[in-house]
């Protein structure tokens, strides 16, 4: 079985609607919670995108908008128990996205 670091990256797109927003970033776990480095790019709807290379397992991002870190830029941050989303370190929510393998299995469900 192939480990992780092993694993082909698959393009994954991660989307956010923020159509009052000017700049929108994504940080996360894939590029050390760096605010800066992955602009995301508007789309004619308001939302933005961002189409990233990542490896197969659970990876964890918030989005940088107008240079506040949030979840959910148009509302309220989620609640203790969001689908989609764990607390991290910080006390507050990080966004999840699990990617699966080339044969659609989550490698977190695979035995190592």
């Amino acid at each position: 079985m192939k480990r992780q670091s092993q694993l082909a990256s698959k393009e994954t797109a991660i989307r956010i609607q923020a159509p009052e927003a000017q700049d929108v970033f994504l940080a996360g776990s894939f590029n050390d919670w760096n605010p800066s480095t992955m602009r995301m790019q508007r789309d004619s709807d308001g939302s933005w995108i961002a189409i990233i290379p990542l490896t197969p397992g659970r990876h964890e991002y918030k989005f940088v908008v107008d240079g506040r870190w949030c979840c959910n830029p148009s509302g309220p941050e989620f609640e203790d128990e969001c689908p989609g989303h764990v607390r991290n370190s910080l006390g507050t929510l990080n966004c999840t996205i699990d990617v699966s393998d080339e044969s659609g299995n989550s490698p977190a469900s695979q035995e190592r």
